[in-house]
């Protein structure tokens, strides 16, 4: 009996002595990949055309007047549609460190396609890899350009993502962020234009006025960020070459441009609210108002100047996570070269000889989620100013105010 409660008792002991010893952590991945997306369908109508990317999914701006013989506008005329083409997939991989730093990278695409001809078919997002070291990271690739902040974005629920308003796209670059303390850090990009194009003068080719210039455009972004807030400015210069032959001659003519971007946000358990204004010249490449004004002499090659935009946007939204509601405001205006006798006109904005001078949108949702299911509606009008186009590609007299008005629903599964 002795016996059998000694060996009761060391069992005993052995097994509690299992229980409060910690277990082995397990030991991180050399390698990992994991598999990312969601699947997206959108409906969508509209009460006037619109200028317009892969079958009225993405509105830019409603479109000028134009009357026909019985004084009827032909563009107060209303769209649907039903479209999944945004629908995303994307990889996310880490491997062994590389000279000390953490290495990652990410292949991202989705099915807009890069032309209307195109629409359905897979297309490039993003395709970059980055070293990590403790304060300085160096990504390379295909990526956002440095003019659009991941964490400072429209939550509007159309895929436009304030596109017109917030600068939007992709480019090849190389970019070194360093951390200056724990809150503040500064970023250096250089990229080139590559799924956004800019603007293509005659006789070129698309992006031959980047590919033609010898140096890629420069963006430089101090940014400060701590539990509850973030905020940054930036500066760009982009020195572009349109053409390598004009008028019969040799051309190394350059298009010159600067731009400057200031933003916030603020989040807590409650609600964000974000803002971002951008002000510089030829932002074509960012879908935006603007690109550049061609000035030709007999003779002679042909000269340019870069138009002028400004833009700025507010958001608020709610951090419910079952019902969130949400509001957007932007404006944009086009203010021309500032310089007269432009012979022809590379930019977003314009038809025939008329242009838009300014575009405001507002814009009101509610996200619906549950689990990794989301369904928003939402609601939107965009106004723009049309009116005739001035010799510095500015707009003068004669001006038209037109609006669509814009319903839509978005459902989405995220996996």
């Amino acid at each position: 009996m002795k016996k059998v409660l000694i060996a009761s008792f060391v069992a005993l002991s052995f097994s509690g002595y299992s229980q409060t010893t910690p277990a082995t952590a397990p030991a991180e991945k050399e390698w990992d990949v994991n598999l990312y997306g969601f699947v997206r369908t959108d409906y969508i109508w509209d009460t006037r055309k619109s200028a317009q990317v892969r079958e009225y999914n993405l509105n830019l701006y409603p479109l000028d007047e134009v009357l026909d013989a019985n004084g009827k506008d032909i563009n107060d005329a209303g769209a649907s549609n039903f479209l999944s083409v945004v629908s995303r997939l994307g990889v996310k991989a880490k491997g062994p460190n590389v000279w000390g730093a953490k290495t990652s990278g990410t292949l991202e695409g989705d099915f807009f396609g890069n032309t209307e001809g195109s629409i359905g078919q897979f297309r490039l997002r993003h395709a970059f890899a980055s070293l990590e070291w403790s304060k300085t990271t160096v990504t390379m690739g295909q990526t956002w350009y440095p003019t659009f902040i991941p964490e400072v974005f429209p939550g509007v629920a159309n895929f436009s993502t304030g596109i017109l308003f917030n600068p939007f796209g992709w480019a090849s670059q190389i970019r070194v962020k360093h951390s200056l303390s724990n809150n503040i850090s500064f970023a250096l990009t250089a990229y080139k234009e590559r799924e956004f194009t800019t603007a293509t003068a005659t006789g070129g080719t698309q992006n031959s006025a980047s590919i033609n210039s010898s140096i890629p455009t420069f963006h430089g972004q101090f940014q400060f960020k701590n539990k509850n807030w973030i905020a940054g400015l930036g500066a760009e210069f982009k020195s572009l070459q349109p053409l390598t032959v004009s008028n019969g001659l040799v051309s190394d003519e350059k298009v010159n441009s600067l731009s400057f971007v200031g933003y916030f946000k603020y989040n807590n358990d409650k609600f964000h609210i974000k803002a971002y204004g951008i002000t510089g010249e030829n932002m074509y490449n960012l879908v935006m108002l603007g690109g550049f004004a061609g000035y030709t002499t007999p003779g002679q090659v042909e000269k340019y100047e870069a138009t002028k935009t400004t833009s700025l946007w507010l958001d608020i939204a709610s951090n419910n996570a079952k019902t969130a509601p949400g509001f957007f405001f932007g404006y944009t205006k086009n203010d021309g070269t500032g310089k007269d006798g432009a012979t022809a006109l590379y930019m977003r904005g314009t038809s025939g000889t008329r242009g838009v001078d300014n575009v405001w949108r507002a814009a009101a949702r509610v996200d619906f989620k549950q689990n990794k299911f989301r369904i928003t509606p939402e609601l939107e009008y965009t106004a723009a100013t049309w009116g005739d186009l001035e010799s510095d590609a500015s707009i003068g007299g004669n001006t038209t105010d037109v609006g669509n008005f814009r319903a839509m629903i978005s459902c989405a599964y995220s996996f």
